[in-house]
């Protein structure tokens, strides 16, 4: 009965990353939806992601304030200035191109070229050599080819349009109520769609190295629920900053009624930078960044539906293609990076049973809790 225990233990410890990553996507495709829109609705952006912060900064501090008390380690000067960094690169660059991106296009588009973000993801890790490579093995292989299908289905996207098409039915009324930014896209504003378009690219660089910094930060700094709270901090302060210079400190775009522009900040903040930063940081120190960022497709399907459901959006030819290209690369990197995880994990409780071959049926650590498993791979094994 303990095998079997540490049996299923094993699969939802293996399971856990995947579970989490997946739900993170459900999250992040309502956000697309409902910040699109929000913005279309006429709610200032900068003061949008101004609530977004603040509304995430107030939900995980006092967490971080209770959890994290005794064992939070010291905030050195280096580990400060990678926490302005990471507040830059994500609440204040990030969600700002993001959101001008998506309202020059559309939420379906958005999602869409979002796709790309493992690929950038993984040329950054290649040249700041933290991603392993080797071509003449099948996982170096098939990340090369992952890569090369989600560029390649990333510029068909941008380049070719084709055929405009709906996935339901739409009567008269609800053709007029049709996101804005959609129409421009397909025969409008061309070149407010190309702006949005690099201004998603822009967004998407962003995040790619928000993930890998954020990894980084987690090695010298295991606290994650307080380096959520750090960044949501100074991101409330920055973007309030930045809202209030663009607007010249008129309070008209701040004030908010009991609508989508109350449910766009608390959702946002609350389930996409706290509930969103901490769950990533778990993930990203068990299996990297590169791992992290490679469920995007998920969030082109769910907001590809509830945006032509809800928003009236349509879709291309060319959106449709491309995201079926980017989405076969994107499994194709994550098949290879398996292999990789499997392969050091392997290494490693090889290296610990040939020093120390202990079978427990109690857990060393809260790190460390399967059986055979030396307390050494307790940085491969580290979860919630």
């Amino acid at each position: 009965m303990k095998l079997k225990g540490h049996g299923s233990q094993k699969t939802l410890q293996k399971a856990r990353p995947y579970v989490l990553m997946i739900l993170l996507q459900f999250v992040y495709a309502g956000m697309y939806i409902i910040a699109v829109a929000t913005l279309k609705d006429g709610m200032d952006q900068f003061v949008l992601i101004a609530y977004r912060n603040i509304v995430a900064a107030a939900a995980i501090a006092p967490f971080a304030l209770w959890f994290e008390r005794k064992g939070r380690p010291k905030i050195t000067p280096i580990i400060f200035i990678k926490i302005v960094a990471l507040t830059v690169l994500e609440p204040l660059l990030e969600q700002n191109l993001f959101c001008l991106g998506a309202k020059l296009t559309s939420a379906s588009f958005a999602s869409t070229l979002e796709n790309i973000i493992p690929a950038i993801t993984y040329l950054m890790a290649l040249l700041l050599r933290a991603e392993k490579f080797n071509i003449r093995r099948r996982r170096g292989q098939a990340k090369a080819i992952g890569a090369l299908l989600i560029v390649a289905g990333a510029v068909l996207t941008i380049l070719y349009k084709g055929p405009i098409f709906d996935l339901v039915f739409y009567s008269k009324t609800r053709e007029k109520q049709s996101s804005f930014a959609s129409s421009i896209g397909h025969g409008g504003d061309s070149f407010g769609w190309m702006k949005g378009t690099f201004m998603l690219i822009g967004s998407c660089t962003c995040w790619a190295g928000f993930l890998i910094l954020q990894a980084n930060t987690l090695e010298t700094y295991p606290a994650e629920i307080t380096l959520t709270a750090w960044v949501s901090v100074m991101g409330a302060v920055m973007s309030s900053v930045v809202a209030l210079v663009v607007n010249r400190g008129s309070s008209r775009p701040w004030i908010i009624g009991m609508d989508k522009r109350l449910l766009a900040p608390i959702y946002s903040g609350v389930l996409c930078t706290g509930v969103a930063y901490y769950v990533q940081g778990v993930v990203l120190r068990e299996r990297g960044p590169v791992f992290a960022s490679a469920f995007s497709p998920l969030v082109m399907i769910i907001t590809t539906i509830m945006g032509s459901v809800i928003l009236a959006e349509k879709i291309s030819l060319g959106m449709t293609i491309g995201g079926i290209l980017m989405s076969a690369g994107l499994y194709s990197l994550i098949w290879g990076k398996n292999k990789d995880y499997l392969s050091s994990s392997n290494i490693e409780r090889s290296a610990g049973e040939s020093e120390m071959p202990i079978a427990t049926s109690n857990p060393v650590n809260r790190n460390s809790t399967m059986i055979g498993e030396d307390p050494k791979d307790e940085k491969m094994s580290n979860v919630l």
